[in-house]
Parts: C-alpha cells; sequence; structure tokens
C-alpha cells in the first residue's frame, strides 16, 4: 500500500472486493512504489492500486517488456505542479517556478533564518519526490531554496498552519486533491512540458542519478492506474479482467483524500462506505 490517502483507500476497496465477489483472502503490506512494483515483478505481490505516471514510466516499462507486470488500460486523469497559497502569492509576487531561483524571493520562504527558503518536495518514498529534487537542480532553486521530504499528513498539516497564520509557503501539490477544495491554491506557471528537457536517471541505477538527471520544463500530462502481476492473467482471468475495468475518477480520489485527511478516517473505513455507496459501478466492473 502507498503512502498516499487515495492509494490507500482504493488498496482496501480492491481487498475487500476481491474478497466479496471472488472469495479470495487478500493481504495489504505498506511500501514504496518502487518496491512494490519489484514484488510484483518477483511474485512477492500481485497488485498495485495506484501507479502514477509519467513518474514511474521507466521502471513499469521494464516489468512490462519482461512479461511480468500488466497496467490496466484505464486510467485517471492527474497533474503534478508546485503550489503557494493564493496568499503567498499575494504577499511575495511569486507566479513561476523560476522565481524561486531568486534568493529575495526565497527568503520569502525562510523559516529557519538560515537565508534559504523551504519548500516540500514530497515524501521520502514517493518517486515524485526524486523527481522533484531533479526539477530543482534542473531550474536551479536547490541553490536558494532548502528541499524538505517529510509525509504528506505533516506538509499538509504546514499548509494548514501557513493559512491559518496567513504565512508564505510553497510545495509540491498533485491533483485530484482535497487541498484544492479546502484552500484557495495556485499552481506555479512554467515553460510547457518538453520531452528534451526530460532525462530521469534513478538513484538504484546510477551513483550520480543527479547530475545525470534533467527536468526542466512542466511535468507531462499525468495520470495513474491499477498495476497488477502477469501471472493474474493465467491463475484468476476474472480478477484479472476485473483490475482492467476498475475506474477511479479524479471526484474519488479528491474525496478520498479528504476522508483521510481532513476527516481523519480510516482508509478502510472510507472504503467500506465508498463500496456500499458505488454498488452500481462495482456491478459494471464485475460484468
Amino acid at each position: 500500500v502507498p503512502a498516499w490517502p487515495s492509494a490507500a483507500v482504493t488498496a482496501h476497496i480492491l481487498a475487500d472486493l476481491l474478497g466479496s465477489e471472488f472469495g479470495l483472502e487478500t493481504e495489504l503490506r505498506d511500501g514504496s512504489t518502487l518496491r512494490i512494483l519489484a514484488d510484483l515483478n518477483n511474485g512477492a505481490a500481485q497488485i498495485h492500486p495506484e501507479v502514477w505516471f509519467p513518474n514511474l514510466q521507466t521502471a513499469v516499462d521494464k516489468y512490462v517488456k519482461a512479461g511480468t507486470v500488466e497496467v490496466s488500460p484505464v486510467d485517471g486523469a492527474a497533474s503534478q505542479n508546485l503550489c503557494v497559497t493564493a496568499s503567498t502569492a499575494t504577499q511575495t509576487g511569486i507566479a513561476a517556478v523560476t522565481d524561486l531561483t531568486d534568493p529575495a524571493m526565497a527568503q520569502n520562504f525562510d523559516t529557519d533564518g538560515d537565508g534559504k527558503g523551504e519548500i516540500w518536495i514530497g515524501a521520502p518514498t514517493w518517486s515524485s519526490t526524486i523527481i522533484e529534487r531533479i526539477r530543482a537542480h534542473s531550474y536551479g532553486y536547490d541553490r536558494t531554496m532548502t528541499l524538505l521530504e517529510a509525509p504528506e499528513d505533516v506538509a499538509m498539516a504546514s499548509v494548514d498552519v501557513a493559512v491559518s497564520l496567513d504565512k508564505p509557503i510553497v510545495f509540491y501539490c498533485y491533483s485530484p486533491h482535497h487541498l484544492f477544495e479546502l484552500h484557495d491554491i495556485k499552481v506555479l506557471g512554467e515553460p510547457q512540458h518538453d520531452p528534451a528537457t526530460w532525462h530521469i536517471v534513478l538513484p538504484a541505477d546510477d551513483a550520480n542519478w543527479l547530475e545525470d538527471s534533467k527536468a526542466g520544463s512542466a511535468w507531462d500530462q499525468s495520470h495513474f492506474n491499477i498495476a497488477f502481476a502477469s501471472s493474474l492473467a493465467s491463475d484468476h482471468p476474472d480478477v484479472a479482467a476485473f483490475l482492467s475495468r476498475v475506474r477511479m475518477e479524479p471526484e474519488d480520489a479528491t474525496m478520498m483524500s479528504y476522508a483521510v485527511d481532513v476527516d481523519r478516517k480510516d482508509p478502510a473505513e472510507v472504503a467500506t462506505a465508498w463500496i456500499v455507496a458505488n454498488a452500481d459501478r462495482i456491478r459494471q466492473w464485475r460484468q
């Protein structure tokens, strides 16, 4: 189970449905996306509930080519950016990612007095966090900003505090997410995605991954899909067909993140309520 709310809730939904609809026993195990994908490849796991692309494209392509992993053709639309609160934009005048390379602008986000600003770039286990570190290096704001890694709930609490105190804050953001409903959030501008400016090398593949990588334009259009072990197609073809029809809409993911992060509900509880409320959709997935 990856460490973000919509993936956790979706994992519980799938586990519950595999039990109620197919009579299968399931086990949920926490892990990073790269770890889960490796486990799909070696047979230690069967399902990843929410793989984000293009974040994991290289890793997934390797396993798909090896014939060990399949990706559902049904995807959910998403986006990834850097964001500020509306008040931050008004107070500081920040409008673009490149503004963070200006030491004077960066000092607006300095909360510890070390002369550099702070920016949350993601949770330690997220693949996007590696890419955000590469983006900071490519744009150059890693020289003016301290790149913070922390669990998402800690980062979202920091946003809540910044809003309540009317303090500037800048952070990695992704959509669908409840944050855009909870607060007035502005996406920082940057050049349109240009594949020529992107080359991602993972730390596991190259000790000099940061220097050998680049990501000097916006993220490509993002989406998320279920991935599963190819062995399911032969061992449980009905399950593989079912997983290839499951569709989580952006509003589902937003609701899930709000329920977990804001209402402080357990993902299992949110999953149970979702299943009850979406019986018709589930029947369509079973056909």
